[in-house]
C-alpha cells in the first residue's frame, strides 16, 4: 500500500476543481491500495502515467480533462502529490519543477 502525502492538498485541489473531485478521490482510493514496485508495473496498471524528470509522474484524471502530477518514490511506497489542474493549465507549468501552492 502507498502513502499519499498530503492527503489535505488533494482535499484542496477537490475544492479547488469541484467537477473533477469525484475523479480524483477515486485514484486516491484506488492508489492506496496499489502496491507497484518501479514505474513498469505502475505502467501496466494505469497506462496512460507518464514519468518525467524528479520522479515524477502524471496521471491523467477524467480522461485527459485534468492532469495530476506526483512524486514517487517506489522503494518507500510514498506518494507526493505536487499540482492538479486542467489540461490547458498543464501545458502552462514546467511539469518537472512545480509545487503545491495554495
Amino acid at each position: 500500500m502507498y502513502n499519499i502525502i498530503a492527503r489535505g492538498t488533494l482535499l484542496f485541489y477537490c475544492q479547488k476543481y469541484p467537477d473533477a473531485a469525484n475523479a480524483l478521490l477515486e485514484w486516491y482510493h484506488e492508489f492506496i491500495k496499489c502496491s507497484f514496485r518501479n514505474f513498469n508495473e505502475l505502467k501496466r496498471v494505469y497506462g496512460n502515467a507518464s514519468i518525467v524528470a524528479d520522479d515524477r509522474v502524471v496521471f491523467n484524471i477524467m480522461g485527459n480533462k485534468y492532469r495530476l502530477v506526483v512524486r514517487m518514490v517506489f522503494e518507500f511506497k510514498t506518494v507526493q502529490i505536487k499540482w492538479f489542474g486542467t489540461h490547458k493549465e498543464y501545458d502552462k507549468i514546467e511539469v518537472s519543477t512545480v509545487r503545491y501552492k495554495k
